[in-house]
């Protein structure tokens, strides 16, 4: 199922796949979100912005806005 990073539930991974806004698509690359790596969530802030998240070997902070521009699928 492809769904956006920011729906995901803590524990959740899955593959990213895309990115539906270009303005932050270089931003996410150069954090090491790439198309076919890995990513879980691992906390969100008690307010619910921003989450945490595992990728590629670390963890980032992203704000939920970001969050919702990045495409991912939970079935691999």
């Amino acid at each position: 199922m492809i769904a956006k990073l920011s729906e995901l539930k803590p524990g959740q991974e899955g593959i990213i796949k895309e990115f539906q806004n270009n303005d932050i698509f270089l931003k996410l690359m150069e954090m090491g979100c790439v198309p076919g790596e890995r990513i879980v969530l691992e906390q969100v802030a008690p307010l619910g912005d921003p989450i945490s998240i595992s990728v590629a070997g670390y963890h980032l902070s992203l704000r939920l806005d970001e969050a919702e521009h990045i495409l991912v699928d939970t079935n691999s």
